[in-house]
């Protein structure tokens, strides 16, 4: 069965980051967005807590940097 999901403008924007380059960092998508919002990093971080927390991203420790990637195609 197929589960859709709504996700905010800004939830959107973020995974359309990951989607295009497959994984980063919280400052990478703060830079990705920069251009067209500017955010705090912060709001950045918890979004993407969110986001993993509804099971839409995951994230691997690389040294002690947090990298996200997509779970949703």
């Amino acid at each position: 069965m197929s589960q859709k999901h709504r996700l905010a403008a800004l939830q959107l924007a973020i995974m359309q980051v990951l989607w295009e380059r497959g994984e980063a960092t919280v400052g990478e998508v703060r830079d990705a967005l920069q251009h067209d919002r500017p955010l705090a990093y912060t709001t950045v971080a918890t979004m993407l807590s969110k986001l993993e927390r509804d099971g839409r991203v995951t994230h691997r420790n690389v040294g002690r940097v947090l990298r996200y990637r997509a779970l949703l195609q």
